[in-house]
């Protein structure tokens, strides 16, 4: 499939070329648009328990959406929830994506949902990674503006764990706080970090929707009783 995006980086829409019979999965709700004649399906990838898994422990639908095309082709326009970038990931072999930023993948690309370690669990990403395991394309969706590292051997890189988006296999990362000593760490008004060391690739995020979870509580009504 090829992957048009426009709007970026504020309001992104991913529009997905298919050829003939092609298929693209995506994230429940994420359909914009469609041309004529594409096939729609929603079910769960899997059966109900891997859709559930999915669901509760990765952060995505539990349902997956299949759009095909016919004997025409045709595209499929996709958008995420939050208002930011989205990006086209090459998969060859695995890439982890933070919980929530799966839009949609080619048909060679199978979504597993993956413990991701205690580190993981203390980073703030519920203990789980989604890994798109195969050969061809995902779509990753961010909040804010998108940012990609490439990562020398050896080089090292700090990440704010809410502000992190999708990294490749071959980059190995570690938790830690960001300062040394809990009294620090409060008076930072940061939590914890990713440490990633390279070689390899990584995509972050401008902003944090933790953040504005947090934010969006202080301030509604119904938070306030």
């Amino acid at each position: 499939m090829e992957i048009d995006v426009r709007h970026n980086p504020s309001f992104a829409v991913a529009r997905v070329h298919l050829t003939a019979g092609e298929t693209v999965r995506a994230e429940s709700g994420a359909m914009m648009a469609t041309s004529g004649g594409i096939a729609v399906e929603a079910k769960a990838e899997g059966g109900l328990m891997k859709g559930l898994k999915r669901s509760v422990m990765g952060g995505e639908s539990l349902f997956v959406t299949r759009f095909t095309a016919d004997a025409d082709g045709g595209w499929v326009d996709l958008a995420a929830q939050l208002p930011g970038d989205v990006t086209a990931v090459p998969v060859d072999g695995a890439v982890n994506l933070a919980r929530g930023a799966w839009l949609c993948s080619s048909d060679g690309v199978e979504l597993e949902t993956k413990w991701g370690g205690f580190k993981n669990l203390a980073g703030g990403e519920g203990g789980f990674l989604v890994r798109a395991e195969g050969r061809g394309q995902v779509v990753a969706a961010c909040y804010g503006a998108l940012d990609e590292v490439e990562l020398k051997p050896d080089e090292r890189f700090v990440l704010d764990s809410g502000h992190l988006v999708a990294f490749g296999d071959d980059v190995t990362y570690t938790t830690r706080k960001v300062t040394r000593g809990l009294m620090q760490t409060l008076k930072s008004g940061e939590g914890l970090v990713f440490e990633f060391t390279g070689p390899g690739r990584l995509w972050t995020q401008s902003r944090n929707p933790g953040a504005l979870v947090t934010w969006l509580t202080a301030k509604l009504p119904f938070s306030r009783g």
